[in-house]
């Protein structure tokens, strides 16, 4: 069994302290103590807390996002791929630990600048696959438009389902749907 690499384990320490203590609350001591090295081993391989966390919380950030689009892309029918991504949203009841990771970084984004522009491209990738999906699929209208309004009603949908437990992301398909289908051949 090999070691796993500090700069690996710190990442991987720092996303579920995120979770727990909010990202305000996530120390150097912390993230060293689950990673099990000396506070100071944090900062030979991070300029910042700051930067260990946008890494980290960006690395998962980017995987759901890949997964979504690589889900998306195996639909050919745009209904199909709607129902499915409202379907996959019943995963994130807004309380796990993917969603509140989401939640916080985007707030961080608000006051972190490189943060901010890392979840940016990010988001900007995720939209224009669905842009293309759409186009691949017949949409004439404005596929980036939809795209951005698919995109933020997903996250939207997360962090309503976290006020709202009950509220089912497959009732949200059918005018999510309508949308998408105006403007197509």
């Amino acid at each position: 069994m090999t070691a796993v690499p500090t700069r690996r384990r710190l990442l991987d320490a720092a996303v579920p302290l995120i979770v727990e203590a909010g990202w305000g609350g996530v120390s150097t001591r912390m993230v060293a103590e689950r990673a099990g090295v000396a506070p100071g081993v944090v900062h030979y391989h991070f300029s910042s807390v700051t930067d260990l966390l946008a890494e980290a919380g960006t690395e998962v950030t980017g995987r759901l996002l890949e997964e979504f689009a690589g889900g998306l892309a195996r639909h050919a029918d745009l209904g199909d791929g709607v129902r499915w991504m409202m379907a996959e949203l019943g995963r994130y009841p807004g309380t796990d630990p993917a969603s509140l990771l989401v939640a916080e970084l985007y707030l961080a984004a608000t006051r972190i600048p490189e943060l901010r522009e890392r979840l940016r491209g990010q988001v900007g990738g995720f939209r224009t696959v669905v842009a293309a999906w759409l186009r691949e699929r017949g949409h004439e209208g404005d596929a980036d438009a939809v795209a951005a309004v698919l995109a933020a009603a997903m996250d939207g949908i997360v962090l309503h389902r976290a006020l709202d437990p009950a509220l089912d992301p497959d009732r949200l398909a059918a005018p999510l749907l309508a949308l998408v289908r105006e403007g197509t051949r």
